[in-house]
């Protein structure tokens, strides 16, 4: 152990995505090939000798304690845990984390020695994995509120990748089976699930791990949703959401030393008339089992939406991935005036 194909392939993964900015830390770790990487995650971050590591990612993580922080961070799965590495700007970034974080590093800060938090999340108190609209991002669902961890991985590949092989080290878990299911006749089995409502769809795992998939009312819900914000300008039955994506909107302040740009995580939503971005929360819903009340903002707010027919142009970048798009539209706000004026003047 490890095997030449596994060192390469988490040599490979081991790359910090180009538009994000991380720490000194992180980008130390970034830096380790093959071996080095391997010796490191045993002499810094493994917990336990025996274990192995399996799979590595970079991404974006939220944590259900501060879902207004979205922070960078270098996730490794191992045969016992899944671990993330996080920036150590993340401990200052939110004034309600004196009881989630041990703050007990403050005489490191003036030294040349570089900080990292490490978050884990044991396998064993894993209990259920909630797969976001089309793999953008997926939830990790622990016994507590400190054990709920969001990934945006904002790419169906990664999110798939990292599934796959979580479910592959859960099999390896030695877990106390399932009580035998009772059996139950016809009239009780589907007597009990006339709620009106269709659930999500639910894979249990061999280790008893719920992994759960969105289904088709999701995206009518959000269609509906959808139409709602369009003040009813168009009917609902040919409303059709083409595309579902979370990117980053691209907010400049011009400084007087230079130019600079922060990226805003929003949901881009086109359907066959507008394009809408949402501010969406992506780790709140569905709500945890020991939710005692509604979270306080819903799953989606509208922050800007405009119909495509107003659309001017496109610019694109000739940069690689992730490709920058601006849309340009015509500022004209009523159409309706425009159109009344114009006929008023050319009159009879």
């Amino acid at each position: 152990y490890p095997s030449e194909f596994l060192m390469q392939k988490i040599t490979e993964d081991n790359q910090i995505p180009v538009h994000l900015h991380v720490s000194v830390s992180l980008q130390y770790v970034a830096g380790l090939k093959g071996r080095a990487l391997v010796e490191f995650f045993h002499s810094n971050i493994a917990e336990v000798e025996n274990e192995e590591l399996r799979h590595l990612m970079w991404s974006s993580v939220l944590f259900y304690k501060t879902p207004n922080v979205e922070v960078m961070a270098c996730v490794l799965l191992s045969t016992k845990a899944i671990y993330f590495l996080l920036d150590d700007s993340f401990i200052h970034a939110d004034e309600h984390q004196s009881d989630f974080w041990d703050k007990d590093n403050s005489d490191c800060e003036n030294s040349s020695f570089h900080l990292s938090c490490c978050f884990v999340l044991k396998l064993n108190d894993l209990q259920s994995v909630n797969v976001g609209l089309f793999d953008q991002y997926f939830r990790i669902t622990g016994h507590s509120a400190d054990h709920i961890v969001t990934c945006l991985t904002r790419d169906s590949y990664n999110t798939h990748t990292f599934i796959q092989q979580l479910m592959a080290v859960l099999s390896l878990l030695a877990r106390t089976p399932s009580p035998e299911p009772v059996d139950k006749d016809f009239y009780s089995e589907f007597g009990s699930k006339n709620t009106g409502k269709m659930e999500n769809y639910e894979l249990i795992h061999s280790s008893r791990v719920k992994f759960i998939y969105p289904n088709e009312e999701e995206i009518g819900d959000l269609a509906f949703l959808v139409a709602e914000k369009m003040d009813g300008l168009t009917n609902l039955p040919s409303l059709n959401i083409l595309l579902y994506v979370l990117a980053f909107q691209v907010n400049h302040f011009e400084g007087s030393a230079q130019n600079t740009s922060s990226l805003q995580p929003k949901t881009l939503i086109l359907t066959s008339s507008d394009l809408f971005l949402f501010d969406e929360d992506y780790i709140s819903y569905p709500l945890p089992e020991f939710a005692k009340e509604p979270p306080k903002r819903d799953k989606y707010q509208l922050a800007d939406g405009r119909r495509i027919r107003d659309l001017d142009r496109v610019l694109m970048g000739y940069q690689t991935y992730p490709q920058a798009l601006t849309f340009v539209f015509d500022d004209v706000q009523n159409q309706d005036l425009i159109q009344n004026l114009t006929l008023d003047h050319f009159g009879e």
